[in-house]
């Protein structure tokens, strides 16, 4: 267990409604507590106290990511400032090893008085850096969050994107043994997340352990080796395609009702052009998907659909269906089996996809069944581009006395 460097042990988390919460708040009454000779940890004491985590385990080791994802009000961000001790467990223990480099909110821990320079310095006190080993690191901290103009601004005077970029250059520029990040990278613009990403990727490599908290199921999918679904108690754990996938069925109001349906849809198979599955694309990649329909009861008129989300927030992406007319007249008989394979190409921007498939009878305005997702698909670029699709977009730039030339796109040049 030696490159185990992060454990959190059955920990519980108690909070009191409209109570402010650090780690010498939570002291103080606790030993209070124990003095009276009682132990207030056990139970909810008032109808306003709650349980914000409630028996949570996990650990992380050298050079593994762990993803954290899970609702607003879930407790992902009360993980984190217990594991940088901003805050106590009510029960359990959590221990970090080692020199931990955290960005947990905007401008947490920054002095607003002080500029970015002075507080550059004021972080690497904290982290236990000597000042000639910051200064060592301070052109690349500048450089890399873009504030070189600023850096003798007052921290108050940034904005919270600004405050964030800094703040995770800070972490990842003062050699951590470990990086934990809360979602705060994305009020940085999308560039700046590429390099956010980027880094962490170096970072495992490098043997460092990262807690990831964060809504883009894409980058948690194309970093983490593990991810954890947190609703107060662990929902799931595991590698990080199947929690995802935990995780997008629990946010649809609407999840598989193919059991005990008259109609019922087999797991759907996404596959790439070359027959292999699909899991992370390129932007315009062709993918079928596969899905088999048992049909328990006689049906005619039927339509087979396939819609497409984006499963940050559920956004539709596309809809479309294969009409009866393009079935035929015959009738689908009880315990028929209907295989349809829809085929289609995938021209969006980087981000995490989920495919829905249902079975809809028109006559009766009914849904037969519905899968959801019946597969999942993280969409990645190597170079980003803002919006949702993926335009293809390519230009001929002709210069007067140099010429013609052709622009290269992703990497690729343009024909």
């Amino acid at each position: 267990m030696e490159d185990v460097v992060v454990v959190f042990d059955h920990v519980w988390k108690k909070f009191r409604r409209g109570e402010r919460h650090d780690s010498l708040r939570d002291l103080v009454p606790s030993l209070a507590r124990r003095m009276l000779g009682r132990d207030g940890s056990r139970e909810l004491e008032t109808q306003n106290d709650f349980w914000a985590l409630e028996d949570v385990s996990f650990d992380v080791r050298r050079g593994e990511a762990l993803g954290i994802i899970g609702p607003n009000g879930a407790g992902k961000s009360t993980t984190l400032k217990l594991l940088t001790r901003i805050l106590r467990p009510t029960r359990g223990f959590s221990r970090v090893t080692g020199r931990v480099g955290a960005l947990i909110e905007v401008a947490a821990g920054f002095h607003p008085d002080l500029t970015g320079r002075e507080n550059v310095f004021m972080q690497g006190a904290i982290m236990g850096m000597k000042r000639a080993e910051v200064a060592a690191h301070l052109d690349e901290i500048v450089a890399f969050a873009g504030v070189s103009e600023f850096i003798d601004t007052q921290i108050k005077r940034y904005s919270s994107g600004m405050s964030a970029r800094l703040g995770f250059s800070i972490a990842a520029h003062l050699n951590p043994d470990i990086l934990i990040i809360d979602e705060v990278l994305s009020v940085g613009d999308m560039a700046f997340q590429r390099r956010c990403i980027e880094r962490m990727q170096r970072f495992k490599q490098q043997g460092v352990a990262i807690v990831f908290v964060s809504h883009q199921l894409q980058a948690v999918m194309s970093l983490c080796d593990r991810a954890l679904f947190l609703q107060r108690k662990i929902r799931e754990i595991g590698p990080a395609a199947d929690v995802i996938r935990c995780y997008v069925q629990s946010t649809e109001t609407r999840r598989d009702e193919s059991a005990g349906a008259v109609v019922e849809i087999d797991s759907g198979e996404l596959l790439d052009s070359s027959g292999r599955p699909a899991t992370v694309v390129a932007p315009g990649a062709s993918l079928t998907l596969r899905a088999s329909y048992h049909f328990h009861e006689r049906f005619s008129n039927v339509h087979f659909g396939l819609l497409l989300h984006r499963s940050t927030d559920g956004l539709l992406m596309y809809t479309g269906s294969v009409d009866w007319s393009d079935i035929g007249p015959k009738p689908i008989e009880a315990g028929e089996t209907v295989n349809v394979v829809f085929a289609f190409r995938l021209p969006l921007a980087r981000g995490q996809y989920h495919l829905e498939c249902h079975c809809y009878h028109p006559p009766t305005t009914r849904h037969l069944a519905r899968l959801i997702p019946a597969a999942m698909v993280a969409v990645e670029e190597h170079r980003l581009y803002g919006g949702i699709v993926d335009l293809e977009m390519h230009a001929v730039v002709a210069r007067s006395g140099h010429g013609v030339e052709l622009l290269t796109r992703a990497g690729r040049a343009i024909q």
